[in-house]
């Protein structure tokens, strides 16, 4: 059999449930991110935990290298642990002090609530990471002595990189090899995080495509579209209700809305309403700790934020800004906003409605024509946030918790907001390498997506597989 050689273990048919594994030898691999399915995609009508089992032996795999921590990229690390793995979890710095949050949520979620279980496994997990810095080259442990990683910004969430693993040529032993995973690159030009690193080579590169038939708005129209949503959305004294990523996404719109907020000091929504009247709601203990972090490794932030910073704004931490924490106070805000439709925008978890507080807001929001629901992510097939989206301006009526809900609130799709690079970043990717990669493999993405964007590669001259 000839190696390296690569088999994929999740988000090859869709995008979620990334993992991969890199064989550099036959008794040596490496698994390249170990995440959750979602919607569909969690499996063949398996229940409950079934579809997070880790179903491929474990046998030389030397380590785990985690591109972010986002849930479809890190969500079956439990599993993973459970399942005997004892190796090194490489990833970056930033991603090694957001990663227990994110386990710990996926344990209270999934798994068990004992707080003493949770927390020795958390111990455990830290005790197997290996946080890295960016652009700096790592010898594999357990390895053959001329395997090594390296980990570049990729610009998606705070702390994600694409991954680079070089070995000796199995062709050619005096040359060297080298594998790029892009695992979720970042647009370019997005709130906070600088651009993605230019790669500058690969033998074969395995990108992403969840964008790979679309190409968003600039970042200028975006938010103008965000503030016009919200300025009509508003007139309405109902509650604009946005699901959203713990991680990444709920920073990036905290720093669009200061924005917004600080340009338009002093003017009016509407007669009843000035914009420094407007709450913004963080209703995530996850979100939460998640932007102390952000706010934490301010080092990461690029240019035009640490500049935003330096004149005395926060934008991450405004005035306007209220954060829920306890179950109880979440249950509190629910219910009065349902009841009194105050004016408010509303940012919950989870981004597609799988779960989370954001369930208990549509719950109570959705049957009412005064409220929005505001979508800027993708919406996997099969998820609550995808059906919503199908039904809207239809009365249709979406199940949550096993009841059906009237969807008489208006849906919105703001689809330029993404932290997800599209069509024309993701070629600008390969094409800034100083030479094409002899090939490049497609995953993560819808059939449709890869298609065209395989159809777009290829008519540039490159090579390119799908899965």
């Amino acid at each position: 059999m000839q190696y390296p050689r690569l088999i994929h273990h999740g988000a090859v048919d869709g995008v979620t449930g990334s993992c991969h594994q890199y064989f550099v030898s036959e008794k040596h691999s490496v698994l390249i991110d170990c995440g959750l399915f979602q919607g569909v995609e969690q499996g063949m009508g398996k229940a409950g935990a079934d579809f997070a089992q880790i179903n491929f032996t474990l046998d030389g795999i030397q380590a785990l290298l985690l591109t972010h921590v986002h849930i479809d990229h890190a969500g079956r690390i439990p599993y993973l642990i459970a399942a005997g793995f004892k190796g090194p979890i490489y990833c970056s710095k930033a991603s090694a002090l957001l990663l227990p949050l994110v386990l710990e949520d996926a344990l209270k979620m999934g798994i068990t609530r004992d707080e003493k279980l949770i927390t020795g496994f958390i111990q455990a997990v830290s005790r197997q990471l290996r946080p890295c810095d960016y652009g700096r080259w790592y010898p594999l442990e357990g390895c053959a002595d001329t395997s090594s990683i390296r980990f570049q910004n990729a610009g998606h969430i705070l702390g994600s990189a694409y991954i680079e693993i070089r070995h000796h040529n199995p062709m050619n032993k005096e040359l060297y090899y080298k594998a790029v995973f892009s695992g979720d690159l970042g647009a370019r030009d997005t709130p906070l995080l600088p651009d993605p690193t230019p790669l500058e080579e690969a033998n074969l590169l395995v990108l992403e495509s969840t964008y790979g038939d679309k190409n968003h708005e600039d970042r200028k129209s975006r938010q103008q579209r965000l503030q016009h949503v919200l300025e009509k959305a508003l007139k309405d004294n109902g509650t604009v209700l946005i699901p959203a990523f713990s991680i990444g996404r709920t920073q990036e719109l905290l720093y669009e809305l200061e924005d917004i907020i600080h340009r338009m000091q002093g003017q009016t929504i509407h007669k009843g309403l000035r914009w420094d009247q407007l709450d913004i709601i963080v209703d995530s203990p996850l979100a939460a700790n998640f932007t102390a972090v952000y706010q934490e490794l301010k080092q990461y932030w690029d240019d035009e934020a640490k500049q935003k910073l330096k004149s005395g704004r926060h934008p991450l931490q405004f005035e306007q800004l209220l954060t829920v924490k306890s179950h109880a106070d979440h249950q509190k805000v629910v219910q009065h906003l349902a009841e009194t439709g105050r004016p408010a925008i509303v940012i919950a978890a989870s981004g597609m409605c799988a779960g989370g507080r954001v369930v208990n807001y549509l719950k109570a929001l959705l049957s009412s024509a005064r409220h929005q629901i505001l979508f800027i992510g993708y919406q996997a097939r099969g998820t609550p946030g995808a059906a919503i989206l199908q039904q809207r301006n239809t009365g249709g009526h979406v199940e949550l918790d096993g009841q059906d809900y009237s969807i008489n609130a208006e849906v919105i799709q703001l689809s330029g907001y993404s932290a997800h690079a599209d069509q024309q970043d993701l070629l600008h990717f390969v094409e800034q390498m100083r030479s094409p990669p002899e090939q490049i493999r497609l995953v993560h993405g819808d059939m449709d997506a890869k298609l065209e964007l395989k159809r777009k590669l290829e008519s540039k001259g490159h090579k390119v597989v799908i899965g």
